[in-house]
């Protein structure tokens, strides 16, 4: 008869090869050597062609939504000071696809910078947009094993804030991004909220502990002037809050920080330049 370890109070003793089942070697889950690679000088060539054609500046503790053609570039930018944004995005004509932070993150890191892709959830499964230019890619990781642009955080959602301090916070991203987008679609905020999705928390500088492992962040490396671009691999529908968190150096879900606007803007390159570009398509995958 087979013992059972928890009955003989075994269950939680290190076993003899403990050392040896830590030492295992790491695997990378996902090899992208497949995938097509990141064409600098396209990206290049096509960005110094373009012209600004949007400019909308994101309130503090508000959201707002903006639209960006296929073969387009959209850049968020601090030009008031330090800022972190939550960012949703959507095929524009499609809201049933919309970016995958958690494939994101598995196909790439847990931190994003110039040459990685934003991929859109299954069954579609595609790049829908590339980082193309970032002006904090020098902060890297820093002692803490920080890092900046991150996809390990979801969005701060009343919800959570609720259950943690029990009281009701109406300028969560959660609920900025769902005002914007249903303002942008006239639809109900209760039908906008099933679409609001994990985000990229732009300029947002988070790791986990040491020791715990937990979640935390710190003050944003982001100053007057930085900023991160992005080409649009396909029609998109973007919404971006300007967090209550302000910098994120003490707090987040109150109005205790101080915050400042975000800006987007959206650059429409010259035709030509994008004459040997193919947008990606959707997932060939068939299920039987």
């Amino acid at each position: 008869m087979t013992k059972n370890r928890e009955s003989d109070g075994t269950a939680n003793v290190s076993p003899t090869d403990a050392h040896e089942r830590r030492a295992a070697k790491p695997v990378i889950c996902y090899a992208t050597s497949s995938l097509p690679p990141f064409d600098v000088n396209f990206y290049h060539t096509a960005r110094v062609s373009a012209t600004r054609t949007v400019l909308l500046e994101i309130p503090p503790r508000e959201a707002r939504c903006f639209v960006v053609p296929e073969g387009c570039f959209f850049r968020i930018s601090c030009q008031h000071g330090s800022q972190v944004g939550d960012l949703n995005l959507w095929q524009r004509d499609d809201l049933s696809e919309h970016f995958f932070s958690g494939k994101t993150r598995q196909l790439h890191a847990t931190h994003l910078t110039t040459g990685d892709r934003l991929w859109s959830n299954m069954p579609y499964l595609r790049p829908i947009a590339t980082i193309t230019d970032d002006s904090l890619s020098w902060y890297g990781w820093d002692d803490d094993g920080a890092g900046i642009h991150d996809v390990i955080g979801t969005r701060c959602d009343p919800y959570t804030h609720n259950r943690l301090h029990g009281e009701n916070y109406h300028h969560c991203c959660h609920s900025n991004l769902t005002r914007a987008l249903a303002d942008k679609r006239g639809i109900s905020q209760k039908d906008a909220e099933t679409h609001i999705h994990d985000v990229l928390n732009v300029f947002m500088c988070t790791g986990f502990t040491k020791d715990s492992h937990q979640y935390f962040m710190k003050a944003s490396p982001a100053r007057k002037g930085d900023y991160i671009e992005f080409f649009a691999e396909t029609d998109l529908l973007g919404a971006l809050s300007a967090c209550p968190g302000g910098d994120c150096s003490s707090t987040h879900s109150s109005d205790d920080a101080q915050c400042y606007p975000l800006t987007v803007e959206v650059f429409t390159p010259e035709k030509q330049s994008l004459d040997t570009w193919q947008p990606f398509q959707r997932s060939e995958y068939i299920a039987k």
